[in-house]
């Protein structure tokens, strides 16, 4: 059972945010009004290194295409399985997506939480088109514009962080996991999508082999990988994929054109999976 998420912050003074009808406040005065899709942007002007920062909306509709095509549901799987082993069957948790894009992987998690867990789920991005996609497609959790750099929630009060495929900031997780609290940190192995780089670089680059280095605030680690070969038929799946990416910005001109030119492509999908629990 998906229950409100209730342990918001105030992204100017870190006090508790209450709910007040179509807004959220704090003591002190500062309100957050609740859209008409359902989110609250908790990301202050002042926080801004944009005017509209994060991924653009033609990049939340190219991720939200292919994931819909379930293309990443072994990943999605996966972390469900990481995200709720542990917890007790009846009773209370709560988790935060830091970074949750157009929401494909909370709604993976919400639909398979068993019905006895009380389960309080947030999204957060700084990409208000993201949040606004998701908003508009799973009203139980609650969709937040905002910062993992300053996480609008309180103190100690999450069971699980979700970091997927995004920037880490483990000062803030530790800060908002309860002891004994899960940080799921999924991040790109070296062969992840491997076929698509050797089209649209003239080269790849070495990988680096640098020894993980457990994070202050967290005191124990276990790591898993999974990779499986997706394969993408039509011009359009190549071209969303290539999208969503960072790679589309890296690649040359003469790169993008040759992943423009392919009709079909055979890909291999590697991820790490990193657990970290909180001290």
């Amino acid at each position: 059972m998906i229950v409100p998420f209730q342990t918001l912050a105030c992204p100017l003074d870190a006090a508790p945010l209450w709910r007040d009808g179509a807004h959220w406040r704090c003591p002190a005065g500062h309100c957050f009004d609740i859209a008409r899709e359902g989110y609250i942007n908790l990301l202050p002007v002042q926080y801004k290194r944009s005017r509209d920062p994060g991924d653009s909306k033609e990049m939340v509709g190219a991720r939200r295409r292919f994931l819909d095509a379930g293309h990443y549901q072994p990943i999605a799987d996966a972390v469900s399985r990481i995200v709720l082993a542990g917890l007790p069957p009846q009773g209370g948790a709560s988790c935060l997506d830091a970074g949750c894009g157009e929401g494909y992987y909370l709604r993976r998690l919400a639909a398979a939480v068993h019905p006895s867990l009380r389960m309080a789920l947030a999204g957060l991005d700084i990409s208000k088109w993201a949040v606004r996609a998701a908003a508009k497609r799973q009203g139980e959790a609650a969709w937040l514009v905002g910062s993992n750099a300053r996480l609008p929630v309180a103190d100690a009060a999450l069971d699980r962080v979700l970091c997927m495929f995004g920037f880490p900031v483990h000062a803030e997780f530790a800060r908002v996991l309860k002891p004994g609290g899960l940080l799921l940190q999924v991040d790109a192995g070296p062969d992840h999508l491997r076929e698509l780089r050797e089209i649209i670089y003239p080269a790849l680059k070495p990988e680096r082999d640098a020894a993980p280095v457990l994070p202050a605030g967290f005191d124990a680690e276990a790591s898993d990988s999974l990779r499986f070969t997706l394969e993408l038929e039509g011009a359009e799946a190549i071209a969303d994929l290539l999208l969503m990416t960072p790679h589309l910005f890296r690649a040359t001109p003469e790169g993008r054109a040759r992943a423009a030119a392919l009709s079909r492509l055979s890909l291999t999908a590697d991820v790490k999976l990193l657990s970290l629990v909180r001290g």
